[in-house]
């Protein structure tokens, strides 16, 4: 894959740099030349990302830095670096979240703060600390289906992703007039460690894939190119914008996984719920 150069002399922020959307996302931005910083809480981690980087886009400007994506002092010292490595910086792109099936009536507040957290907050920092070091520039956040379609059994996540959405609506009005475009990608089911269960098992995929008019799961890659086409002057006049990629699940609906509730819970547990009462 030969890059086209029109991120030469910028400079990108990637958190999350060590998982599947995050890397693929470095590694496009770092085809098309870009300088990257990706950030990560694994500095192991963070290193097969940058090898594997520099395996395939040779010449790529890659540095890392472990740290928390939700913790302040960590994401600034992230975005300072990133500036350090080319005296700009161009590009933001917050990857990390994520969430888990655990019916509503379940949960506790600590437990749904902390989704909040992860997908709300996580990208809040890069953008509050990262906007001031921006000359104009790019923010790319990661969404998810979850933030329009309904999905029994996720109300955290859908909750924190439809909150990512109007925090990227807000924040491009508010930062438009510095010449800061907001976005994000809203994947479908895509390969991930933390859908590694969902893709690895043959009916659950079954069961999205018959969702899917294109009938596959996504890759990477797949989310990677809409956060590249984000990230560069091609989307020079799209700004507030959340890009569905996803293999046109959202003209359809999302799979019953009631049975795999039922496995995780009991079935005992998951008739209470039916009733509306709690089980715990």
């Amino acid at each position: 894959m030969s890059g086209n150069n029109a991120l030469a002399g910028k400079s990108a922020f990637v958190t999350g740099g060590a998982g599947g959307i995050g890397s693929h996302s470095a590694r496009l931005l770092a085809r098309d030349g870009a300088a990257v910083l990706i950030m990560g809480r694994r500095k192991d981690a963070l290193e097969k990302s940058k090898a594997w980087i520099l395996e395939t886009v040779p010449n790529a400007k890659v540095e890392i830095f472990a740290g928390d994506a939700v913790d302040e002092k960590d994401v600034r010292a992230g975005l300072d670096k990133a500036h350090s490595m080319q005296n700009r910086l161009d590009i933001i792109v917050p990857t990390v979240g994520g969430g888990g099936f655990k019916p509503l009536l379940m949960l506790d507040a600590d437990q749904f703060r902390n989704e909040l957290n992860v997908n709300i907050i996580s990208a809040f920092l890069a953008v509050r600390y990262g906007a001031p070091l921006l000359n104009g520039g790019s923010i790319v956040c990661i969404s998810s289906t979850a933030a329009t379609l309904p999905f029994a059994y996720l109300p955290a996540y859908h909750t924190s992703k439809g909150g990512l959405e109007n925090f990227v609506r807000a924040a491009a009005e508010e930062l438009g007039q510095a010449g800061i475009r907001v976005n994000a990608v809203r994947p479908g089911l895509t390969r991930s460690d933390g859908t590694g269960g969902m893709i690895e098992n043959p009916d659950i995929l079954k069961r999205f894939i018959a969702e899917f008019p294109l009938g596959r799961a996504g890759e990477p890659d797949d989310i990677a190119e809409a956060v590249r086409y984000l990230a560069g002057p091609e989307s020079s006049w799209v700004t507030g914008q959340s890009f569905a990629v996803d293999g046109g699940n959202e003209i359809r609906k999302n799979p019953d996984l009631s049975d795999m509730i039922a496995a995780m819970f009991g079935q005992d547990t998951l008739d209470t719920l039916r009733r509306g009462k709690s089980p715990v």
